[in-house]
């Protein structure tokens, strides 16, 4: 079989995946919550768990209406319990590390959970279908519309709460949304590319553009160069050197931010 054909679908989930997790990861970045993302992808998985343990396969509806149930659950509880004297990084790591031992307790009375939790991990988005591919696409696509429209009022909130507050907006109500769109975004993603992968997809092409751009345009637009040319090199070689697809696009990601990290450092060395 043709290799580009073979490693096409899985290339296009990567770049459906960089389009909104980008947009999402910068955010996410601004916020300071840099772990909601892993925290909430684990929450989803462990609805995905709960599901396989009733019967249901990985990517059976079934099991995504499950994850989809748990991630709201979170992204309420993210949006609405908060604390001036508690930052939201220790309720977000609490929440990470309850539903990952959650999730372990379970997969341990499973036949075959050992490799559910490395689906979970790694997920298996070499082999991800033409109809996750619609489907998560046009979730993104109406998302994306929707954030568009809200996008200055959101960034604010993100940016500057106090100012926001000040102009009369609900912060809580507009983290709702920004969480409960969030979490519906994780879902799709943890389906098709596991907890690590979409972790990778949200925060390091975020973080290389903000290394070198100022403007939520310009920054999206960079974070989507870097996510599609990672995905491309990632997918490769796990192709030509016969690696786990998952892994191998992390690891990528990985080298990018230090690429990226070591152009910022000699060009800072330059000017001055």
């Amino acid at each position: 079989m043709n290799p580009i054909l073979f490693l096409l679908p899985a290339l296009i989930a990567c770049l459906i995946l960089t389009g909104i997790h980008t947009y999402l990861g910068i955010h996410v970045i601004t916020r300071g919550v840099l772990f909601v993302d892993i925290a909430l992808a684990q929450i989803a998985a462990l609805g995905m768990t709960v599901a396989f343990l009733f019967g249901f396969e990985h990517n059976s509806q079934a099991s995504y209406f499950f994850a989809l149930g748990f991630t709201f659950v979170g992204a309420v509880f993210f949006a609405y319990f908060k604390d001036d004297k508690l930052p939201q990084e220790a309720l977000i790591g609490v929440s990470f590390a309850v539903s990952s031992a959650l999730g372990i307790l379970i997969s341990d009375r499973l036949p075959h959970g050992a490799e559910h939790i490395k689906y979970i991990l790694s997920g298996d988005i070499l082999w991800v279908s033409g109809h996750q591919i619609v489907k998560t696409a046009v979730i993104y696509g109406i998302l994306g519309i929707l954030h568009f429209f809200i996008r200055k009022k959101l960034l604010l909130v993100s940016q500057d709460p106090d100012k926001a507050r000040r102009e009369g907006m609900k912060i809580w109500l507009w983290d709702l949304v920004f969480y409960l769109s969030f979490g519906l975004v994780i879902t799709s993603s943890v389906q098709m590319g596991g907890v690590l992968v979409v972790f990778s997809f949200l925060i390091v092409p975020a973080c290389c553009a903000m290394l070198f751009h100022e403007g939520l345009r310009s920054r999206v637009l960079f974070g989507w160069g870097v996510g599609g040319l990672v995905s491309i090199l990632g997918i490769a070689a796990s192709y030509f050197y016969d690696l786990p697809t998952g892994p191998m696009i992390v690891a990528a990601f990985g080298m990018a931010l230090l690429v990226c990290f070591a152009t910022k450092r000699a060009l800072s060395l330059r000017r001055t």
